[in-house]
């Protein structure tokens, strides 16, 4: 893995993004902001679930108004998503909100955009400059990529606020292909000191979305590129956050929760681990604090990767061997696999 690339540092809220703090893993509400109970709600999920930052639309002025209310009832920072009416900016500012998240290109003249960066710095607001591959402005060099253009796009932004003085910037150039976000956040990343967001956007669903999302955040950051992250799915945020840090645990840049080792079966296989690892995977869920767990099923690899796990069982025909830091603890009858493993992983 490569070494991080070193961005600038910038606060919202008490969440410090780049600089070398770790990586900040984020979500966006899908609810409607206007409903100020149900977001909070919401909001509150993605807490437990770990979420240190969150985003909410704010496609009209109620919307904006709400972030008040909302602020109320929640522990983390809140970023306004805000497009072409600057006033909805203002607005969310007033309200409490932390950070916003625009495109200065789609708000308009110059002045709009002063009024808002102005704004931004009275409050010590980081704006996060946004740019979708499906909303490049139409001023762009067409002979260029839709990375090139991305990257254009997002420096030309980057000039604008700094001409206003203000640079409490964040930056994010996301894509649906994930070569061409690789490509552009490459690009960025030599062109600008600003902390870098990184995602694919509109991924997909579950299935389909949290590859696409491991393999185009995955690359980044172990290029060393990346401040926060968000996991982009067509499915509750909670989804998000719990795809997130699996993809930073895997890359041992954070830990948070558990992590399920278990093999994929085969015909060797003399009992249902498919079962078995699904149950314990539910119940490991509840657990916040990090811990290794393997659920294996044969005498091929299932001792050693029980053994070198914190927690973990090798299934046979009728019992299991459970071990703890490598040390064998019991020998369980096998409609005892769960109970008698969640004891040890509980107790750990």
């Amino acid at each position: 893995m490569k070494s991080r690339r070193m961005s600038r540092a910038i606060q919202i809220g008490g969440v410090t993004i780049g600089g070398g703090a770790p990586i900040v893993v984020q979500s966006m509400t899908k609810t409607d902001t206007r409903d100020a109970r149900a977001t909070i709600e919401q909001i509150k999920e993605l807490e437990d679930g770990g979420c240190e930052l969150v985003r909410v639309a704010v496609p009209d002025d109620a919307a904006a108004r709400a972030i008040a209310a909302i602020k109320k009832g929640i522990k983390i920072p809140l970023v306004a998503d805000i497009h072409f009416d600057y006033r909805l900016a203002l607005t969310a500012l007033e309200a409490g909100a932390d950070g916003l998240r625009l495109n200065p290109g789609n708000i308009g003249e110059p002045g709009k955009v002063k009024a808002v960066a102005l704004a931004a710095r009275e409050r010590g607001a980081p704006v996060r400059i946004g740019v979708n591959a499906g909303s490049l402005p139409g001023t762009g060099n067409p002979d260029l990529t839709i990375a090139e253009r991305m990257v254009e796009a997002a420096l030309e932004q980057i000039s604008l606020l700094e001409s206003l003085d203000f640079d409490l910037i964040k930056v994010s150039l996301k894509a649906f292909d994930v070569p061409t976000t690789i490509e552009a956040y490459q690009s960025i990343a030599e062109k600008m000191p600003y902390p870098l967001h990184i995602g694919i956007t509109e991924a997909g669903t579950p299935r389909t979305g949290v590859i696409r999302s491991t393999v185009g955040i995955g690359t980044l950051l172990w290029l060393g590129i990346g401040d926060t992250i968000r996991v982009s799915l067509t499915a509750h945020p909670r989804e998000e956050v719990v795809a997130a840090y699996e993809i930073l645990k895997s890359l041992n840049l954070r830990q948070r929760g558990p992590i399920l080792v278990s093999c994929p079966t085969c015909g060797r296989a003399e009992v249902d681990v498919i079962k078995l690892a699904e149950a314990v995977e539910q119940r490991l869920m509840k657990i916040g604090r990090p811990i290794k767990v393997a659920v294996m099923g044969c005498v091929v690899n299932g001792p050693g990767e029980a053994k070198d796990a914190d927690v973990g069982i090798a299934c046979g025909r009728g019992k299991g061997v459970i071990f703890k830091k490598g040390e064998k603890v019991a020998v369980v009858a096998e409609k005892n696999f769960l109970t008698a493993l969640m004891k040890e992983v509980e107790g750990f």
